[in-house]
């Protein structure tokens, strides 16, 4: 049963440019499809459900997405999925809502959520963070790790104590926050079987979390702490004057590495990806016998491990292997697909040439 204290904010204000062409700035990668018929941020809102009825829950995007997600989450109230004035990372952002959510409730506790993840194992899940938000309402900073199933360098490590236990359900207590590894030191985090991935989920008390961003982003507290009340008429006016002036950083850089007492939970397998690029969704999608995804009508002959998404059009593969093709109506994507992740750097190129009509 639902505490009716518990809030959640889910963070949707990024672009997904490793996405392109189908993620766009007003149909960012957290609004659409890759795993049937709920959008990222449809199913997110869908798992918490059991937890966080949608009342209580509350968005925080951009003012390119803020009415397609107003549209996705009928069930969510319009007025509390809100557009941030500028994109200042996620320690304004989440201190943000923690000043709205005090202000409504002293005794709020919330968990902060991605938008655009997929957690295959809802049930495993859901077991986890019941537990992670007692152990909020109880006063601590709470984060969730994801047992490493490779030595990945482009995560942050959370390192537990010796012998921890995946899935446990009891509080561990965090030792040390990790930066995104090399290599090498990936590979030792992974064999020595207590550094977990930092998830991007947190749960705390809004006020433990305040009094957290007063001791080490003071200026930005102090920007957050001089809105109006979120009824106030004049809250939206303020918030445009004030935010763009706060710190840009990280809820990780700005608190997590630095507050004295951080719990955290060991998740075991809860089927988690970050769905980072067009080759996560490839690895997330069933493939026929020659390890091809075709998310679209296509003719395959002597063609392996592609993944192909061209809604409209008949894709001919012939003698090609592990290519990503994505076809929308401005542009057309031909990649490789072990360099899925610089897709990004053509969104860059576009920005540069000034190709707003394609961004």
């Amino acid at each position: 049963m639902a505490k009716p204290n518990y809030y959640g904010l889910i963070l949707a204000g990024g672009r997904g440019t490793r996405f392109w062409p189908r993620s766009r700035r007003a149909q960012a990668k957290q609004v659409l499809r890759f795993m049937g018929e709920r959008s990222l941020i449809q199913s997110t809102v869908d798992r918490l459900k059991p937890v966080l009825p949608p009342e209580r829950i509350w968005v925080l995007t951009n003012e390119h997405l803020q009415a397609e997600i107003r549209t996705q989450l009928p069930e969510v109230p319009p007025e509390q999925i809100l557009a941030e004035p500028a994109q200042r990372n996620t320690a304004p952002a989440i201190g943000l809502m923690a000043c709205i959510l005090n202000s409504i409730d002293p005794e709020a506790v919330m968990g902060v959520f991605p938008a655009d993840h997929v957690i295959g194992k809802p049930a495993r899940y859901l077991r986890l963070l019941r537990p992670a938000f007692k152990a909020a309402a109880a006063g601590k900073i709470v984060v969730l790790g994801i047992q490493p199933r490779w030595p990945e360098t482009g995560y942050g490590y959370i390192e537990f104590p010796k012998g921890v236990e995946a899935g446990s359900l009891k509080a561990q207590r965090v030792l040390k926050f990790r930066e995104k590894p090399g290599l090498p030191a990936a590979k030792k985090f992974v064999k020595a079987g207590n550094f977990y991935w930092n998830a991007g989920m947190f749960f705390w008390k809004a006020s433990v979390l305040l009094e957290a961003l007063r001791e080490f982003v003071p200026k930005t507290a102090m920007l957050l702490a001089a809105l109006p009340p979120f009824s106030d008429p004049r809250f939206f006016s303020a918030l445009n004057e004030s935010f763009p002036r706060c710190q840009n950083i990280s809820i990780d850089f700005a608190v997590l590495e630095k507050a004295r007492e951080v719990a955290g939970f060991a998740a075991g397998d809860i089927g988690w990806n970050d769905v980072g690029s067009w080759n996560a969704v490839y690895e997330l999608l069933p493939r026929d016998s020659a390890g091809n995804v075709t998310r679209s009508e296509a003719l395959v002959h002597s063609s392996t491990g592609n993944y192909v998404d061209a809604e409209g059009k008949l894709v001919a593969l012939l003698g090609v292997k592990d290519l990503i093709v994505v076809d929308t109506p401005q542009a057309l994507l031909i990649a490789d697909r072990s360099r899925a992740q610089e897709v990004g750097e053509l969104v860059k190129m576009l920005e540069n040439q000034k190709r707003h009509d394609l961004l």
